[in-house]
């Protein structure tokens, strides 16, 4: 299996950062404007990136408070279908760290090299938001082709 990995830090508490991944309202501030469902563990999250139906729609699997959010695609893409998502988050020298893992991937794909490079911006654009900057989720996100 293959897998997208990501370690950003950020200048603000492990809580602050928990409940911009673990909350519907934290994440329309940073991925997608649009989440719907229930972020509870064994609830689905959907999120939609301008379409009718969701893009993805994430099974909640594990939320610790302050310290680790996990969801499995049930719903989306046929590459993202059955692949999980984990935000560990750990104070460390001064900062918060989020250690992202999209972990499952049956090959590594052009959509999966295009997912990377989406999810390093979304990671960092939570992190200017988080840190007093503007975050950009989508439809407010720098479109990096014609996949978005």
């Amino acid at each position: 299996m293959n897998d997208i990995r990501h370690r950003v830090g950020v200048a603000t508490s492990a809580g602050k950062v928990y409940q911009a991944l673990a909350t519907r309202d934290g994440l329309s501030e940073w991925w997608t404007r649009d989440v719907r469902g229930e972020s509870a563990a064994g609830h689905k999250l959907e999120f939609f990136f301008g379409g009718t139906e969701p893009a993805a729609v994430m099974e909640v699997t594990s939320l610790v408070p302050g310290r680790r959010v996990a969801w499995r695609c049930v719903a989306g893409a046929d590459e993202w279908v059955g692949t999980t998502f984990t935000f560990d988050v750990h104070e460390a020298d001064g900062e918060t760290a989020i250690v992202f893992t999209n972990a499952g991937w049956r090959e590594p794909s052009e959509f999966m090299h295009h997912c990377s490079t989406k999810w390093a911006y979304f990671l960092l654009t939570l992190r200017a938001g988080l840190q007093g900057g503007k975050a950009t989720p989508f439809p407010d996100d720098e479109k990096i082709s014609t996949w978005g």
